[in-house]
């Protein structure tokens, strides 16, 4: 598997044979990212949730590729209102394709975009996924904060790397993040969700020592770094 990271929460995952999932396209407007939309070639758009800074560039990249977005159904009647082809599942719930899986598991954050009188329009519940692809398990948790059913998850699931955020403020931070991340018992920890704004600046660097407090491997990834797992 290949695991490139854009920036901020953005993952996008590749297989052996080319097939591709990219986790919460936030790239316009980011200045983190080191790609543009138009660049982003994927089967399956995974959305966590409708902040703008996780769903910017969703519709246009399925649209374009034709690829399929995966979210809660308020969301994804949301997305789907662009022309982008779309699959409203819930949490708890597993979507199964030719080549992977996707399980929506617990996030404990809001959900909402702008509407035209400027006040928020609910957009279901956040979450996390659960991906299994190219015999590997994949855990992004999305924006979420620590909650105690992190430990359920690590129990019944054998996580190869969890992506978890860490920038504080929206989101867990640092301390919070270290003890997700010993309850997920995921192998490889990547920490997501800091330095992009002011308020959710974090030294990665500082996580990485509390997850070596723990016995656990962290790995930083760099906007634009790819990773062979």
């Amino acid at each position: 598997m290949n695991i490139r990271f854009h920036g901020h929460a953005c993952v996008q995952l590749t297989d052996g044979n080319g097939r591709s999932v990219i986790i919460d396209p936030f790239l316009s407007g980011n200045g983190m990212a080191t790609v543009e939309a138009k660049d982003i070639h994927v089967d399956y758009v995974l959305l966590t949730h409708g902040h703008g800074d996780h769903i910017a560039d969703a519709a246009d990249i399925a649209k374009r590729c034709e690829a399929e977005v995966v979210a809660t159904p308020e969301l994804a009647g949301y997305i789907g209102q662009s022309g982008a082809k779309t699959v409203g599942m819930n949490l708890g719930g597993t979507y199964r394709t030719p080549f992977a899986s996707f399980k929506m598991v617990q996030a404990f954050h809001s959900s909402s975009v702008t509407g035209e009188d400027g006040l928020p329009v609910y957009m279901g519940m956040p979450a996390g996924f659960l991906i299994e692809m190219d015999g590997r398990t994949i855990l992004h948790a999305g924006d979420t904060a620590l909650f105690g059913d992190m430990r359920l998850i690590g129990e019944r699931h054998n996580i190869d790397v969890a992506f978890l955020p860490i920038g504080d403020h929206f989101t867990m931070g640092p301390e919070d993040a270290a003890v997700a991340a010993e309850w997920l018992k995921a192998k490889i920890v990547v920490p997501i969700h800091f330095n992009t704004f002011p308020p959710i600046r974090q030294n990665p660097e500082d996580f990485l020592g509390m997850l070596r407090e723990r016995d656990i491997r962290g790995k930083i990834l760099q906007p634009g770094e790819e990773w062979a797992l």
